[in-house]
């Protein structure tokens, strides 16, 4: 373990695209040293040093994985929480059967929310309540104070087996309307089979919806056979030419990068993507061992930064949340340059500032994944990291949220009320 953290100290000081910025940021020496005084340390222990060290980078693209296995399983509380004032909310409870929706805990461990708000401020580091992450400090925590209507009582937490994920892709008509939703983009042939499946429907209805309020993201690439109906008729130039992004193209990531790319192009059949997957890790092996470069897409480009759209759809929404992350900011992000597009609802998470994410695994069953790109704006301090892309439309969260979709009745009413 003491060998794995060395391993990941030197990626994040060499190939992580935000060493620079970041330098003198980290602490590894206060870490290792709590890894060399225990040579029984766990393996949950040990990922708990190891994402505590990776804190101080302040980049939620940042991912390090533990493999499951017998004795240890990646668990939590069985359900979700978001804060609105003083209060934690219960807004999704699965595997925990003694709760629901609506209910809300205000405290944890005896503490007051407000009191583990400030306790916890390195690890909820976020610009506002909406955009906090309560799912790791509920671990921390054996029981909350619980209110509800019949009053308030002490809730000793249960651990539950992390569920797997399963994507969404769906098409549905609701009141002549087409609702699109994706959880991530991680399947470009998914997506593309959704679209083929339905594009008589998406073809025939002149008012759209899509949700990715929660989507984890994939690849940038995944979108294209959306594109054309996102764009107005008249087209828009996507490039931006004040952005750049640079790739630290240092030995070790293109050797670990390498054979991922290798297997996505193997299993993508969707035509674009896969050559987008060839045109990157070209870029990787012609520019191994210079750092920080910007690569050359000169051939996937030939007419393709300015796009044309077509007419239908006329009217667009895009219902965004802070579980939109990734390809799913960039995705946000672009449409909100169409003139047919509104974006409804709350601020992305916005983890692109640093991204295309590099991994690099360990025998014991740890992976760490950690961006090796980073984007030009934030030279000029206008980064996206805890502040998202915004919303054209803001609908704060309140616990409300909870018994009624408020977003999908606003993008309702406001194609209903064509004030768009």
């Amino acid at each position: 373990m003491e060998k794995m953290f060395k391993d990941i100290i030197d990626i994040m000081h060499n190939d992580y695209a935000g060493f620079e910025d970041k330098r003198g940021w980290d602490r590894p020496e206060l870490f290792l040293q709590r890894i060399m005084e225990n040579d029984q340390l766990t393996k949950k222990q040990f990922k708990e040093i190891v994402d505590e060290y990776l804190l101080d980078f302040n980049d939620r693209h940042i991912h390090f994985i533990m493999e499951d296995t017998e004795e240890e399983k990646a668990q939590n509380r069985g359900f979700k929480v978001r804060r609105y004032e003083d209060s934690l909310f219960v807004t999704e409870a699965d595997a925990e059967k003694r709760l629901k929706p609506g209910v809300r805990f205000i405290s944890l461990g005896g503490k007051s929310i407000p009191e583990l708000k400030e306790l916890h401020a390195r690890r909820l580091n976020e610009s506002h309540q909406e955009r906090e992450d309560w799912t790791s400090l509920l671990m921390l925590y054996p029981e909350g104070e619980l209110e509800d209507e019949n009053g308030k009582r002490l809730f000793k937490f249960g651990n539950y087996d992390k569920k797997a994920y399963v994507p969404t892709y769906s098409v549905e008509k609701r009141e002549g309307i087409a609702i699109i939703t994706m959880t991530d983009f991680l399947n470009p042939d998914a997506i593309a089979e959704m679209v083929e499946a339905n594009k008589d429907l998406l073809e025939t209805a002149d008012r759209w919806i899509i949700d990715v309020r929660v989507n984890y993201g994939g690849s940038d690439a995944s979108i294209y056979p959306l594109l054309p109906y996102l764009l107005p008729e008249e087209g828009i130039e996507l490039a931006d030419s004040d952005d750049k992004m640079l790739i630290n193209c240092t030995e070790a990531s293109t050797d670990r990068v390498i054979p991922e790319l290798e297997e996505m192009i193997a299993v993508t059949d969707e035509e674009h993507s896969k050559q987008m997957l060839t045109v990157f890790k070209r870029e990787w092996e012609r520019n191994r061992g210079k750092g920080f470069v910007e690569f050359d897409f000169g051939d996937m480009a030939s007419g393709e930064t300015f796009m044309k759209g077509t007419k239908h759809p006329s009217q667009i929404i895009v219902l965004a949340d802070v579980m939109c992350g990734s390809s799913g900011d960039s995705f946000v992000e672009l449409v909100k340059k169409s003139s047919k597009v509104t974006v409804v609802g709350r601020a992305t998470m916005g983890l692109n500032d640093y991204a295309n994410l590099v991994s690099e695994k360990w025998e014991e069953g740890f992976e760490l994944m950690y961006p090796s790109s980073r984007l030009s704006r934030i030279d000029r301090g206008e980064g996206m990291t805890g502040v998202g892309i915004t919303p054209h439309v803001h609908i704060p969260w309140t616990p409300a949220h909870i018994e009624e979709d408020i977003d999908m009745k606003k993008a309702f009413e406001l194609l209903s009320a064509k004030q768009i």
